[in-house]
């Protein structure tokens, strides 16, 4: 537990939460689905330059998007197929009667994500919370565009996740984060509270950095509310030693 997040437990617990958005809520990711099925093979040799810190997340996805070479009924078909993680729409209906702030911050792209969340019917909770890449169709092409990547960023990341965390918290804690991949591991460092799986989670593990493994958002509703309910030991007190 991180000092802010201490402090919460023993204060007002008014939290904020940002998640990821390919293989957090949905359960692949769509991004590497599209790649896999629409673009050239060489897309992994790009992907391997990316894993070995050798560009940054958005040179990567420039160079990978350019090389998708099919009409839109077929990303749409890609796009549809992809399973979503069975527990999301729940925790959106539980984050609204909470009043429990909710973003999406993903290096993936908006067009599919919106398609996504419609499919799911959430669209509607992230017209002004939903922040990614850019995505612009022409006919078999795709062409991106980086509106959450501002410079100077040291990482070269599509969406600047930490920047984002930064701006939007509106002084709320804790700063509670999900994800699954690499391109969240700058992000929890600004995070008090992690909720990790996957690659984020064996990252979180490797570096020390304090997470708790997740399978399905109705674990992350199950700890909120044991950090909501009332506690004798200051109102969180107990609550977040419980999770911790």
């Amino acid at each position: 537990m991180t000092n802010s997040t201490r402090e919460s437990a023993e204060g007002d617990f008014s939290p904020v939460i940002f998640c990821d958005f390919d293989g957090t809520i949905t359960q692949l990711d769509v991004t590497d689905q599209i790649l896999t099925q629409l673009a050239h093979p060489s897309w992994r040799e790009i992907e391997q330059e990316w894993m070995m810190g050798l560009i940054g997340s958005r040179e990567c996805l420039e160079r990978q998007i350019a090389l998708v070479d099919a009409p839109v009924e077929e990303l749409h078909a890609v796009v549809d197929e992809v399973p979503i993680d069975p527990d999301f729409k729940a925790f959106c209906q539980y984050s609204r009667k909470n009043r429990l702030p909710l973003y999406i911050l993903s290096d993936g792209f908006d067009y599919v994500i919106r398609r996504v969340l419609k499919r799911a019917g959430v669209d509607r909770q992230f017209r002004s919370s939903l922040f990614a890449s850019g995505l612009r169709l022409e006919g078999r092409r795709l062409f991106p565009s980086f509106p959450h990547s501002p410079e100077p960023c040291s990482h070269g990341c599509a969406t600047c996740k930490e920047g984002l965390i930064r701006r939007l918290r509106d002084g709320r804690q804790p700063v509670i984060f999900v994800g699954d991949g690499m391109s969240d591991r700058f992000a929890v460092e600004v995070a008090d509270l992690v909720f990790a799986k996957r690659h984020l989670l064996a990252h979180c593990r490797e570096n020390g950095i304090a997470c708790h493994a997740f399978e399905t958002f109705k674990d992350l509703q199950v700890t909120l509310e044991k950090l909501r309910a009332p506690a004798p030991a200051g109102r969180f007190g107990q609550a977040m030693m419980a999770v911790s």
